[in-house]
């Protein structure tokens, strides 16, 4: 996990610019570097780095001498790097993964290049040779990148959008920061001008991967005709992939399904792959006895892990929040009140502790049908393409969650759900047999393939969904609860009646929608579109709060259990 600017075409000196690149240096608490581009002066690249592989040689922006044309800069891992190098015979200077950018790009191109990525990342690619630049994401979105292209040829690419806020630009020339969608690439021109600067042209966007399609890189997994095994295969693949790592890797245990899964896989692959310090396991709840802690001890104890309990009161929660939007660049509901304990969490991880690789369990409900509201589901069709719908905006909601809020703490985060090999083999099997039922729980097929297996308590793997917000709290009273009776008296009832005036976009319904869009608008003005529509169930009515809590399907659900086949 690092931190990625760059400029190009820049109206001011790039030196004046600068200042805009620290505002993410919490993504690369290690070093930072700033570097104009040689020849072309209102060019220039910024990286905080996150020294997570080859300490000596990984600092950014990345040069051959055999291809000086090339600057790349690139927050991510590559999974594949190691392969990719014995395949085509790369000659490797360094034993950074990102390296493996370049020499893809110099054999086959831009779009060679991304399609034989296997991982997760954030890049600019400048080619001084062809005049090009480049910026993309991978197939989910889970490193993120934004951009800022104005009418005058001035673009701004940056990982988070506050790094483009203050750009130094012409007067009165319009520009908007968008974020690149994920599984693409960005193509510009660099144009020589009268003046003799270099000003940015856009030509394309290309989409290089598909949520669901199977990706054309080699993966070392051989599906059969059992398909409980492929699953655990495929999972199991992933997690072993995420290792790679020189710094300690840890992870967030929430006690429920996804968590629990990931760290116990993790903590078995760990094992096997030589890694023998201590694993350590995080949890965060409003009391010792929250639904999330008592089953993340459970599952510490039976992995034999150096757990960690942070236990937070509604005070903790209320003054977190600012500081949680500011790192979100989001005023959707869901969205803040799930990142409040992952905000607390991710910053108790790095002043108590060495961790700084965290796996994590995001996707799986995106991608495994695992939200309450999929009982809902008219049928299998409708519930396959709600899953594809909520995978491909997952960057806007839980991914930006999860990035955010572990990066604002400089940590840098791992998801295994989201593997681009293991979703396409998932989304390959039929839709009936993905869906949740009345007597078949939700992720039943995860759930199915692990049964028995004895990598977390059959307990836990059967254990019904909670959402995080819900389970961090109590029984009697959830998290959202406590920040609306906070949030009650300072909301107005004319504000809300009048919210539809101020906000004719998004419209907040209720005060606390409205009190997250008012610090939202505070610090992010005119960037509204960040956050395209507000996340809420579908199929459960005319329904204005997201948590499970509020549906009246959600305490049936509670004693839904496995069917045995």
């Amino acid at each position: 996990m690092c931190g990625i600017w760059g400029i190009f075409g820049s109206d001011v000196d790039c030196h004046e610019q600068v200042s805009c690149c620290f505002k993410i240096a919490h993504r690369g608490p290690d070093c930072f570097r700033f570097e104009n581009v040689n020849h072309f002066q209102n060019c220039a690249f910024g990286f905080h780095r996150l020294a997570i592989v080859d300490d000596l040689n990984g600092m950014q922006p990345i040069r051959i001498v055999d291809m000086p044309h090339i600057w790349m800069i690139y927050n991510g891992e590559i999974y594949n790097h190691k392969e990719l190098q014995a395949k085509y015979n790369f000659n490797y200077l360094t034993n950074c993964d990102g390296e493996s950018l370049i020499h893809l790009y110099n054999r086959g191109g831009i779009e060679f290049m991304c399609e034989n990525l296997y991982g997760v990342f954030g890049f600019i690619l400048l080619d001084t040779k062809l005049n090009k630049v480049y910026c993309g994401r991978d197939t989910f979105g889970v490193r993120p990148v934004f951009k800022l292209l104005t009418e005058n040829g001035t673009l701004g690419v940056c990982s988070e959008a506050k790094g483009l806020l203050n750009l130094k630009l012409s007067e009165n020339t319009k520009s908007i920061i968008e974020a690149v969608e994920p599984g693409t690439f960005e193509e510009y021109d660099l144009i020589l001008n009268e003046k003799n600067d270099r000003k940015v042209k856009y030509l394309r966007k290309f989409k290089f991967h598909t949520i669901g399609n199977t990706p054309k890189y080699d993966v070392n997994v051989t599906l059969g005709q059992d398909v409980y095994e492929n699953i655990r295969n495929c999972l199991t693949n992933a997690v072993k992939m995420r290792l790679m790592s020189q710094r300690r890797i840890g992870c967030l245990l929430s006690g429920g399904l996804d968590s629990s899964l990931i760290t116990g896989l993790m903590v078995h692959e760990a094992r096997k792959a030589g890694i023998d310090y201590p694993i350590q396991t995080f949890s965060i709840g409003m009391g010792d006895e929250s639904p999330d802690v008592v089953a993340a001890r459970k599952v510490a104890k039976h992995l034999n892990t150096e757990h960690h309990e942070v236990i937070f009161s509604a005070e903790d929660a209320v003054n977190a929040v600012r500081d949680v939007i500011k790192a979100l660049e989001s005023y959707d509901i869901t969205t803040i009140r799930a990142s409040i304990g992952m905000y607390l969490l991710s910053k108790y991880i790095r002043e108590k502790t060495d961790t700084v690789v965290i796996f994590s369990g995001e996707g799986s409900d995106e991608v495994c049908q695992g939200y309450i509201y999929f009982y809902k589901a008219p049928n299998e069709k409708e519930g396959h393409e709600e899953s594809l719908r909520l995978c491909n905006d997952l960057y806007l909601y839980d991914v930006c969650r999860a990035d955010r809020t572990t990066a604002a703490h400089g940590l840098e985060l791992r998801v295994p759900f989201l593997d681009h090999f293991f979703t396409s083999y998932f989304f390959s099997l039929p839709p009936k047999e993905r869906m949740a039922t009345k007597d078949r729980c939700e992720k039943y097929l995860i759930r199915k393939a692990f049964d028995n297996m004895d990598i977390i308590p059959n307990d836990i793997l059967w254990r019904p969904k909670e959402a995080f917000s819900d389970g961090v709290a109590s029984k009697k009273k959830s998290l959202f609860q406590h920040l609306q009776d906070h949030i009650e008296p300072l909301v107005s009832d004319a504000d809300l009646a009048n919210a539809s005036v101020k906000y004719p976009f998004n419209t907040p319904m209720t005060k606390e929608a409205y009190y997250y869009r008012e610090l939202f608008s505070e610090m992010y003005p005119g960037c509204e579109h960040f956050t395209p529509y507000m996340w809420l169930p579908k199929w459960c009515g005319n329904v204005v709060d997201p948590s499970a809590r509020t549906l009246k399907h959600y305490e049936s659900q509670q004693n839904v259990v496995k069917i045995e086949e």
